[in-house]
């Protein structure tokens, strides 16, 4: 059975993985093949030079991947595999990872990721590009008891 999502069960989703909420990760759109998540910047998320950690970048592009694809698969998709291209290094108030369906089929999606760096007056740049696979799978979405 497809389970569908909607903007607040992505929400729902999103809130039962302890790894996006340690980053503070939050979906601010979904559906009609794409999906956005944005991650405020704070200090605990960089590198050795101040700038955000790319393991923090590949996070968003990875989980951004996925919930595009979930627009198309339903909600019980995994990442198949992703590359992701690093352009420059990211600071400013939060990261915006906007993914979206470039091609599906009934059981897999071809995703595309942009992620800018936004700073506090909402300009945003281009810090790094992504695209990978994401599966349907037979198995039960677990939304950490949340309905």
């Amino acid at each position: 059975m497809t389970v569908t999502l909607d903007l607040d069960s992505a929400r729902q989703v999103l809130a039962a993985q302890p790894f996006s909420q340690l980053v503070g990760a939050e979906i601010t759109a979904f559906g009609d093949g794409s999906a956005t998540l944005e991650i405020p910047i704070r200090p605990e998320l960089g590198q050795q030079f101040g700038y955000v950690h790319g393991g923090v970048l590949s996070y968003a592009a990875d989980n951004a991947l996925t919930y595009a694809a979930g627009t198309v698969l339903g909600a019980n998709v995994l990442t198949g595999g992703f590359t992701i291209t690093y352009l420059r290094p990211a600071s400013g108030a939060r990261l915006r990872a906007i993914a979206s369906v470039t091609g599906a089929t009934r059981r897999q999606a071809v995703c595309h990721c942009e992620i800018y760096a936004v700073d506090a007056h909402g300009d945003q740049v281009l810090c790094a590009v992504a695209q990978g696979t994401t599966r349907s799978v037979d198995r039960e979405l677990d939304t950490g008891g949340r309905s």
